[in-house]
C-alpha cells in the first residue's frame, strides 16, 4: 500500500528509429513531427533529403566546446512520408448522391456531346456531362463539380500545403475554381482562408484601433506626474547610461536625471530629491517596468500617500507626455553631442532650460509661467534689457504676491480652456480612421506582442480566452502557457480569432463483449460516456477510433477484477497501533461523504481489525480533497517483491517503431484490483465515524 493511493497508471511512448547497427535511437520533437510537404496527393518516396547539420546558437557551441562533446551520427532522416488518400474510384456517382448538386444535373444542356439545350450566354455558366461526370463550364474552362465529401480536403490542398503557400482568398479561389466548383465555394473559401491559424498568426499588424480614451484634465502642478527610463546610451565621462524622465501632467514642466543603473534605488533617490523642491504628488503613472514594479517603490508610495498608475503592457500611449518628451529630449541631444558621444549628461540642464522656456501646444503657456506665474529670465532677456536700460522699479512683496496670484488664477483658466481643445482636436483627427470594437468575455483572440526582430517568426500569439472588461479599452485575457496567467491589454494588441468549422460526422458504436474471461463492472450509466471530438482524422481513422471507445470500458465509475488478488506479507506479527491524526472540523462534512461513496462502491467495509493507520486529506489544485491513508509504518513492516520494474529507457526503446503516442488513464486504478482475505485487516483505518478496511 501506498501512501497517496495514486488513481491512474500512464504509459506514454515516444516515436524512435532503428540504425545501421540495429540499435534503437530516439528521434526529438522536431525530427518526428510530421512533414507538411507529405500531404500533397502523389507523393513519392523519392523525394528525400540528405543528412542536414543541426543549428546550434553561440552558447551551445561554447558549452560543447568546454565539455568536448562527442559528434553524433544519425542516419539519413525521411523528410517526407507517404499520405494515404482515399481516392473515389466512381466521382460520379458520388456527384449524383450529392444532394446540393441536383439543382445542376437539372440544368445539364449537354451529355457526351449531344446538346439538350441552346439557351445561355457566353458569360454565363453552362454544366456539361462527360463519361459520367458532372462538369461546369464558364468560357473556355471546364471544372468538375465537387461532390461534398472532398470539398475540405481540395480547399486544403489548395491553401494550407506549401505548393498552395497560404496565399490569400481571391488567389485561392482562382486556384481550386480552374479545377473545381460547388456551389457556395464563394463563401466556404472565404471562411476557410479566415479561419487558417498560420495565416492568422502571420498577418500584418494593421487593425482597426479603437477610439482614442481622453485623460483626465490635472488643474494642479505636480498633482500626477509621469516617468520614464531612456537609455542604454552611450557611457558618458561620468559614467552615466540612462536618463529618468519626469514629467508633471498639469504644468507640462520636464524634469531629468542622469543614472549609472536604472535600479529601485537609484529610481527613489530622485523621486525623493523632486519631491523635497515640487512637493509630494497624488499619483505616478509609469509603465510595467520591473525598477517601477518593485517593492521597494511600492513601499515608498505607501508611505508617501501615492497612488501607483501603471500602463498595459506595450501600449505607451497611456503615458503618452513623457513617451512624446523622451523623443523630442533625444532629438535635441543629437544636436549638441559630440562624435565620442561622451558629453551628452553635460547638455542637459541647458536644453531643460529650452523646453521649459517656449510655450506648449496643449497649454499655451510655458512651463516657466505655469509653475512660477512669470516668465523666466533667458539669454534673449538679457539682451533686451541690455539694449533697453531699463529703470530698476521698486516694488513692494505683498502687491507682488497678489499680483502673481491673480496672474496664476487667470492663466489655470486659460490653460483648462486650451487643453480641453487641443484633446478635442486630437480625439477628432484621431477617431478618422478608428472603429469602436467589443469583445465578449469567452471569446477567443490573438495578441500581438513585439517579442522577436526575426521577420519569418509569427506575429500574434495565441489564441487566448477574453475572462473580462477592465476598461473601456482594456481586457484581460487568461493565458494558459505564460507564469502571469491573467494579464491586461489594450484592445489595440487584439484582434478576434476565427475558429476554423469542421463538418462532424455522427458515428453509430455497437458495444461488442468479445472477452475469454467474462470480467467483473461496477454499475455504470450510459450517461458517464462523452462524446469526443474526432473531426481532425480522416473518416476511416475515425472508424477505427471509434471501435475502441466503448463506455464500459471509458467509465468514471471503476471497474472490478477477480483474476488477481494483492496480497501483503509482514516481517513480524507485531500489531501496528497509530495515533489517530487530527482532521479540522470544516473537512469533517467531506470526509463524510467520501465514506459513503466508498461504502456504496464497495471499496470498503466496517472493520474489526487490530491494525490501525492515520487518516490524511490532501488538498488538489481544483479545491477539491484527496483522501489518503499514511501507511509509511505499514511499509516498513511489510516484505515487498524483488519483480523488476521495467526501466523507462528500456521502455522507449521498445515501443520505438510506434507512430503515435497514447496514454492509458484508468478509472480508479489502485480501486480495481482485489485484496486477499488476510490482508484487507492490515488496511484498516479510524474516522470520526467508525473503523474500515479496504476490499481493493
Amino acid at each position: 500500500p501506498d501512501i497517496t493511493r495514486p488513481l491512474a497508471a500512464q504509459t506514454i511512448q515516444y516515436p524512435c528509429k532503428m540504425t545501421s547497427g540495429g540499435h534503437n535511437m530516439l528521434t526529438t520533437r522536431a525530427q518526428s513531427s510530421p512533414n507538411t510537404l507529405s500531404e500533397l496527393p502523389f507523393f513519392d518516396e523519392v523525394w528525400e533529403m540528405g543528412p542536414v547539420k543541426p543549428y546550434k546558437t553561440k552558447a551551445e557551441k561554447r558549452r560543447d566546446k568546454i565539455r568536448g562533446s562527442a559528434k553524433q551520427t544519425e542516419d539519413t532522416v525521411k523528410l517526407f512520408q507517404l499520405l494515404d488518400v482515399d481516392l473515389p474510384a466512381n466521382v460520379g456517382e458520388l456527384q449524383r448522391q450529392d444532394p446540393t448538386l441536383k439543382g445542376w444535373f437539372q440544368k445539364v444542356m449537354e451529355v457526351d456531346g449531344n446538346r439538350h439545350s441552346t439557351t445561355g450566354f457566353l458569360d454565363e455558366a453552362t454544366y456539361v456531362v462527360k463519361k459520367g461526370i458532372l462538369y461546369q463550364r464558364k468560357g473556355d474552362v471546364e471544372s468538375l463539380a465537387l461532390p461534398q465529401q472532398f470539398r475540405e480536403r481540395v480547399m486544403d490542398l489548395g491553401h494550407t500545403v506549401p505548393w498552395a503557400g497560404h496565399m490569400g482568398f481571391h488567389k485561392t479561389l482562382c486556384r481550386i475554381s480552374r479545377r473545381f466548383v460547388w456551389p457556395g465555394m464563394y463563401i466556404q473559401i472565404s471562411n476557410f482562408c479566415k479561419s487558417c491559424v498560420k495565416c492568422q498568426l502571420t498577418s500584418g499588424k494593421k487593425i482597426s484601433q479603437a477610439q482614442l480614451q481622453p485623460l483626465p484634465i490635472i488643474g494642479t502642478p505636480f498633482e500626477r506626474i509621469g516617468m520614464d527610463v531612456v537609455g542604454p546610451l552611450e557611457r558618458s565621462s561620468a559614467g552615466n547610461k540612462y536618463i529618468l524622465v519626469i514629467c508633471d501632467y498639469a504644468t507640462r514642466y520636464p524634469e531629468v536625471f542622469p543614472l549609472r543603473c536604472v535600479k529601485a534605488r537609484n529610481v527613489a533617490n530622485c523621486l525623493i530629491q523632486l519631491f523635497s523642491r515640487v512637493g509630494i504628488p497624488k499619483e505616478v503613472l509609469t509603465d510595467c517596468g520591473t525598477n517601477f514594479m518593485s517593492k521597494l517603490l511600492k513601499q515608498v508610495y505607501k508611505l508617501l500617500g501615492v497612488k501607483g498608475i501603471k500602463t498595459t503592457p506595450y501600449h505607451p500611449q497611456t503615458d503618452g507626455l513623457v513617451e512624446r518628451y523622451n523623443q523630442t529630449l533625444k532629438n535635441m541631444l543629437r544636436k549638441f553631442v559630440s562624435t565620442t558621444g561622451a558629453d551628452w549628461d553635460q547638455w542637459l540642464p541647458y536644453l531643460l532650460f529650452a523646453y521649459r522656456e517656449v510655450p506648449q501646444a496643449s497649454t499655451g503657456f510655458s512651463p516657466f509661467e505655469l509653475l512660477y506665474g512669470r516668465q523666466v529670465g533667458g539669454p534673449l532677456d538679457l539682451l533686451k534689457d541690455y539694449w533697453e536700460h531699463p529703470e530698476s522699479a521698486e516694488d513692494n512683496i505683498v502687491a507682488y504676491v497678489v499680483k502673481m496670484r491673480q496672474r496664476l488664477k487667470e492663466m489655470t483658466a486659460w490653460v483648462q480652456e486650451n487643453m480641453k481643445t487641443a484633446q478635442q482636436n486630437q480625439k477628432r483627427w484621431y477617431d478618422r480612421k478608428s472603429t469602436e470594437r467589443v469583445l465578449k468575455p469567452g471569446q477567443q483572440v490573438l495578441l500581438l506582442l513585439p517579442t522577436s526582430d526575426n521577420k519569418l517568426f509569427a506575429k500574434w500569439h495565441g489564441p487566448y480566452e477574453v475572462m473580462r472588461q477592465v476598461g473601456k479599452v482594456t481586457y484581460e485575457l487568461f493565458m494558459p502557457d505564460r507564469v502571469k496567467k491573467h494579464q491586461t491589454f489594450h484592445v489595440n494588441l487584439l484582434k478576434e480569432f476565427q475558429v476554423h468549422q469542421t463538418p462532424v460526422q455522427q458515428l453509430l458504436i455497437c458495444n461488442i463483449q468479445d472477452e475469454e474471461v467474462k470480467e467483473k463492472f461496477l454499475p455504470s450509466s450510459e450517461t458517464q460516456f462523452r462524446a469526443i471530438d474526432l473531426s481532425h482524422l480522416l473518416v476511416p481513422q475515425q472508424e477505427e477510433v471509434a471501435a475502441l471507445l466503448d463506455p464500459t470500458l471509458f467509465s468514471e465509475a471503476p471497474g472490478f477484477t477477480d483474476l488477481v488478488q494483492h496480497e501483503i506479507c509482514l516481517k513480524k506479527d507485531a500489531p501496528a497501533r497509530q495515533k489517530s491524526y487530527r482532521i479540522p472540523e470544516r473537512l469533517v462534512p467531506d470526509l463524510k461523504k467520501k465514506i459513503n461513496f466508498m461504502l456504496e462502491l464497495g471499496i470498503i467495509e466496517i472493520s474489526t481489525s487490530e491494525w490501525c493507520s492515520p487518516v490524511v486529506l490532501v488538498p488538489k489544485k481544483d479545491g477539491s480533497l484527496r483522501f489518503c491513508i499514511d501507511f509509511r509504518y505499514l511499509n516498513s513492516l511489510s516484505q515487498f517483491d524483488a519483480y523488476p520494474m521495467p526501466r523507462i529507457d528500456d521502455l522507449l526503446e521498445r515501443v520505438g517503431g510506434a507512430r503515435h503516442i497514447t496514454t492509458l488513464d484508468l478509472s480508479k486504478g489502485y480501486w480495481q484490483v482485489a485484496l486477499a482475505p488476510e490482508a484487507r485487516k492490515l488496511t484498516a483505518f479510524r474516522t470520526p465515524f467508525g473503523m474500515y478496511h479496504f476490499k481493493v
